[in-house]
């Protein structure tokens, strides 16, 4: 793609954001100039690392962790003096806005760490967590019962792993088919479906991001995706991926028609289900904008999610830690070959997806949708609550 291809691609994508970004909470982040002086610590040791981190954490906060291109090794920037802007913020609404549609923690080897069930705890969000069934009584010990759902073993058995191989391991998908199946029965619309390693939710804006601490995030995207008719799936950025420093221009509030991974909010009338062993987040996102469908993920409002590989558990016991990334690519490429490429960066393998063929796909709104003002401010109130909150 050209460089004038590029320029014609943002500035409709600008477009889009600026049309469909209404009567939504502000957002008003600023791209903020960054540092003029920088230094470089090296460790002989990760434990040397861990001492220093300890050492240096009340004069300085934790920013980006990334992947050095050049020298092949995670970097981790952080900043001085302490991010007191970020770091004692929380944010809730004074109009109770509680979520309207059932929210579900798939969960495996997590009863006693579960950071999403904590996580939800703390804003007094309902929820059901998904769990299998020689585990349940495990669950029970950190849950009323009335939050449990056993993964019947039918969806197990007649789940589409992708691969005819002999693994009989399925990974989370079928405990997110019954979710799905779930939802509808209760007589719902549309259902959240979340990884159980989820830390916090945030209000991004005014280049904070600032804890939620009540449900009004969730409401708030609800009613967005139900202005149009054609929005499949949505879900909430990474925190770690929208920073402080990145305004507008780098991190829009909504990107549209990409994947919709570990927090997602799906339309229980589309005609598809969850499938494959590995990243079928992913799979389902691109099968969805395959046939026409849209997708929306939220910048205003982020998901502070650990690595997927950072607590024991989940797919980093199942899969992860004993065959590392080769297969999950690979699967996705062989599920969609036409627009994923195997790629090997970093000393790891990874899948690149084209998205870029799925910009044509246009939203649909209701008609009775009828936007006032560009802002709605939904009662959501931040509040500065000093260095006491952890």
């Amino acid at each position: 793609m050209s460089s004038v291809q590029q320029l014609f691609l943002w500035n409709n994508l600008q477009n889009l954001h600026d049309k469909e970004y209404v009567e939504m909470p502000e957002y008003d982040n600023i791209n903020e100039p960054d540092a003029k002086i920088t230094c470089t610590f090296k460790f002989r040791n990760e434990e040397d690392y861990e001492k220093f981190k300890t050492l240096a954490r009340e004069y300085i906060y934790e920013g980006q962790r990334f992947i050095d291109g050049n020298q092949s090794k995670t970097v981790q920037q952080s900043w001085y003096p302490l991010n007191t802007k970020e770091s004692h913020y929380v944010t809730k609404s004074n109009k109770n806005l509680k979520q309207r549609f059932p929210i579900y923690i798939v969960s495996k080897g997590r009863w006693q760490k579960n950071p999403t069930r904590e996580t939800l705890k703390r804003m007094n969000v309902s929820f059901f967590m998904i769990v299998e069934k020689q585990e349940y009584n495990n669950y029970a010990k950190f849950l009323p019962k009335e939050n449990l759902l056993i993964l019947p073993q039918h969806y197990k058995n007649k789940y589409d792993t992708f691969w005819k191989d002999t693994d009989k391991r399925v990974g989370p998908g079928a405990a997110r088919n019954f979710a799905w199946e779930h939802s509808i029965k209760k007589g719902f619309d549309w259902h959240w479906v979340m990884d159980d390693n989820i830390e916090s939710f945030h209000y991004f804006n005014k280049n904070i991001r600032s804890i939620c601490i009540d449900s009004s995030c969730f409401y708030i995207c609800e009613d967005f995706v139900m202005r149009y008719k054609n929005i499949a799936v949505s879900g909430l950025n990474y925190a770690n991926f929208c920073h402080r420093h990145e305004g507008i221009n780098k991190r829009p509030p909504l990107i549209f028609n990409t994947r919709i991974y570990s927090c997602l909010l799906i339309r229980n009338d589309i005609p598809y289900r969850w499938r494959g062993r590995y990243n079928e987040d992913t799979d389902l996102s691109i099968r969805v904008m395959k046939d026409g469908w849209c997708t929306v993920q939220f910048s205003n409002f982020l998901q502070g999610k650990m690595s997927t590989q950072k607590i024991k558990g989940g797919n980093t016991d199942e899969f992860y830690e004993e065959e590392g990334t080769l297969k999950k690519s690979k699967m996705l490429v062989d599920m969609h070959p036409d627009i994923t490429r195997l790629t090997k960066k970093f000393n790891r393998w990874h899948h690149h997806v084209n998205y870029k063929v799925f910009k044509k796909n246009s939203l649909l709104r209701c008609e009775n949708f009828i936007p006032k003002n560009k802002v709605n401010d939904y009662g959501l109130k931040t509040f500065n609550i000093g260095k006491k909150f952890k």
